[in-house]
């Protein structure tokens, strides 16, 4: 089992950046892929980037393709999402995500993982 601790979340205005931290602990070697998702205020959760823990491949929902950048430190044990180019659409709850199995092809499903955090909070004003 793995515990992820999410941080960073805050209130920043449009345009502004922010960087989300998720700390992971217990069977991190056993860590495959780790992905952030978000939820917006009465919608659903979705995907918003993944990385490999060996090769470091990432992958990016289209709304965040240059704009988010996901990074890995494996000696940390923590996966990052630098933020940039804020706007309120981007204003929702960020969870990190974990998945011990290899998997192929897409995985952009909340089925896709197995460890969840609690969540931290974004804010974007207008």
């Amino acid at each position: 089992q793995v515990q992820l601790v999410e941080s960073g979340g805050g209130l920043v205005q449009a345009g502004g950046s922010l960087r989300l931290s998720c700390a992971a602990s217990g069977r991190t070697s056993s860590t495959f892929l780790m992905a952030w998702f978000r939820q917006a205020p009465g919608k659903e959760r979705e995907f918003v980037a993944s990385i490999r823990r060996t090769t470091a491949n990432t992958y990016y929902a289209d709304f965040v393709k240059g704009r988010f950048t996901i990074f890995r430190d494996n000696a940390k044990n923590t996966v990052d999402l630098q933020m940039n180019s804020l706007n309120p659409e981007d204003t929702a709850n960020y969870y990190c995500a974990h998945r011990s199995r290899p998997i192929l092809g897409l995985h952009t499903g909340e089925r896709d993982y197995d460890s969840w955090g609690q969540g931290t909070e974004v804010t974007i004003s207008s």
